[in-house]
């Protein structure tokens, strides 16, 4: 069990999008996805994203909004909390050579139609419906959603 972040920065109706093609035997291989990863010791969930931020793309971000929790449940046997955030701005410069793959910026409206993970159009449905702190729980059997819950805080 893991707990991890993910931010989608937002700028221009647009998110900063991951293609995760860069790493080798990464759960997200190929898939496109926000900016994040795995909490370091004594860190809190807004501690781990803007230093997550800071590492792989080289910018801060003052504005960053907590939205939610998601349990992700694969085949079983993994499963990783991740912490979800979302923020409407950065200061600094992007640095567009990350080492976990490729950064571009993807109009929100074209978010669903990239490679992403099933349970992923689930949250961005939530991210653009709701202002409430959701957890939603997504259990998948390889890459196919087999169930997924959510509840409002």
């Amino acid at each position: 069990m893991i707990n991890t972040t993910l931010c989608y920065i937002e700028k221009d109706g647009a998110y900063l999008m991951l293609h995760r093609v860069k790493k080798k035997n990464d759960v997200n291989k190929d898939k496109w996805i926000g900016i994040g990863g795995k909490f370091e010791i004594g860190e809190t969930p807004h501690e781990c994203a803007r230093r997550e931020i800071l590492e792989e793309v080289g910018v801060e971000v003052p504005n960053i909004r907590y939205r939610g929790i998601v349990t992700f449940v694969l085949n079983g046997d993994f499963v990783e909390y991740m912490h979800l955030f979302t923020s409407d701005g950065y200061d600094g410069v992007l640095n567009e050579d990350c080492d976990e793959g490729n950064l571009e910026w993807v109009k929100k409206e074209n978010v669903r139609n990239l490679p992403i993970w099933e349970g992923d159009k689930i949250f961005f449905d939530l991210l653009d419906s709701e202002d409430r702190f959701f957890s939603l729980k997504l259990v998948y059997q390889g890459d196919t959603l087999i169930e997924h819950k959510v509840e409002f805080c």
